[in-house]
């Protein structure tokens, strides 16, 4: 059994970024560039109006000449006099002989000749070409995450094609035979399972969606064959149960018998003490206890750190703030400990429901507070480790 501390550096020296690929512009969305990406031309491509109005090629009258209109859309063919204006829309490329826009607002027509009812300014309400970004300068950097306002910034420069980071293929084993689906009659001495939706919505929230529920009774024969499958196919496998000593706690001797590497198993902390992290080829396995709440602590601490990396995201922990507790506390135990807790302006609040059956202390927590091995009692005031949940 290791410390917390010593599983942390494991987890760490385990990161490992998956090869880029290339997408699609449309299906790049929360992905991470996985190179510099550059203007493949000026932003706006020509002289662009913005606004409705007219552009004119100023002179020393207040009164011009109509002799066309440009819609956006339009190549501007039209060459303008002194005295000269034409129609022209927002976005609309903006003749190289005008030299202002004037809004419409400021104008009056009739037959043909434009009055303004203001002094123009030169280049006025033109946008200049590569006013925006110009033509092969840097769009986007390598390790960027791509949000819907970027894809549409690479979008309108020509971009439709991508190198990416992909993300990670992921199979959820959940294992026991007392495990019942929702929604049907409950047997006496059965349970309803609900640890595959508790990993699936926190993959899903981490914008993971290529992943596959796996469920197996507790049997030896089909709980090696299924790991057998799901460590072939996939990046990361997370297995929910059967990772303790108990009689039909098969996860272990399977893994052990698939020669999969122990990198370690059992962290001496709670909850979540018979956490199993191993890897087998490319693939990591992240055997997490059954008890919903120390799965979810254990998946936030250990695993997410190695799912987030695969995909080259910046930030791969959870964020960490030093809180002031607002109560005193007695710890229970001599192991290090992730307790639910409520953090907010005037400090953090270690919650109640602390089992690590009982999910429901997650309901109203929004962090967890890490307290060290050998701590016995916590005074209110003082400064305690805050990790904000997602």
């Amino acid at each position: 059994m290791i410390s917390v501390d010593e599983a942390l550096s494991k987890i760490e020296a385990h990161k490992q970024t998956s090869d880029p690929i290339t997408l699609h512009i449309t299906k790049c969305l929360h992905y991470v560039l996985a190179k510099n990406v550059y203007a493949l031309i000026n932003m706006p491509p020509f002289r662009q109006s913005a606004m409705d109005g007219y552009a004119i090629f100023i002179h020393e009258n207040d009164t011009y000449s109509l002799v066309g209109e440009i819609k956006a859309g339009d190549a501007p063919n039209l060459s303008l006099q002194k005295g000269e204006a034409v129609r022209i829309f927002t976005g609309a490329a903006v003749p190289n002989s005008a030299n202002a826009v004037v809004m419409q607002e400021k104008t009056t027509v009739k037959n043909n000749i434009l009055t303004i009812n203001e002094t123009p300014k030169n280049e006025q309400n033109i946008r200049p070409l590569g006013e925006q970004i110009k033509k092969g300068t840097l769009a986007l950097t390598k390790g960027t995450a791509l949000t819907p306002s970027k894809l549409s910034f690479l979008a309108s420069l020509g971009s439709n094609q991508l190198l990416v980071y992909p993300k990670p293929k992921v199979a959820i084993v959940v294992t026991g035979s007392e495990l019942t689906p929702p929604g049907t009659p409950l047997e006496e001495g059965k349970i309803y399972e609900s640890n595959s939706l508790l990993l699936s919505a926190t993959l899903q929230n981490e914008q993971i969606n290529d992943f596959t529920i796996y469920k197996v009774k507790d049997d030896y024969q089909s709980t090696e064959d299924l790991l057998k499958k799901v460590i072939d196919e996939n990046d990361f496998v997370l297995v929910s149960g059967g990772i303790s000593v108990g009689d039909y706690d098969f996860v272990g001797k399977a893994l052990k018998n698939l020669e999969t590497e122990e990198i370690f198993y059992k962290i001496k902390q709670k909850p979540g003490k018979p956490l199993f992290f191993g890897k087998k080829n490319t693939t990591y396995v992240f055997a997490l206890p059954g008890n919903p709440a120390s799965a979810l602590t254990c998946f936030y601490i250990y695993a997410l750190p190695l799912l987030r990396n695969f995909s080259n995201q910046k930030q791969t922990h959870l964020s960490k703030i030093t809180q002031k507790i607002t109560h005193d506390y007695h710890v229970k135990g001599i192991r290090a400990q992730f307790l639910k807790a409520k953090s907010s302006k005037n400090g953090v609040e270690i919650l109640g429901f602390q089992s690590s059956a009982m999910i429901h202390g997650f309901n109203n927590a929004n962090a967890l507070v890490f307290i060290p091995e050998n701590t016995s009692f916590i005074k209110s005031n003082e400064d305690v480790e805050v990790i904000l949940l997602p």
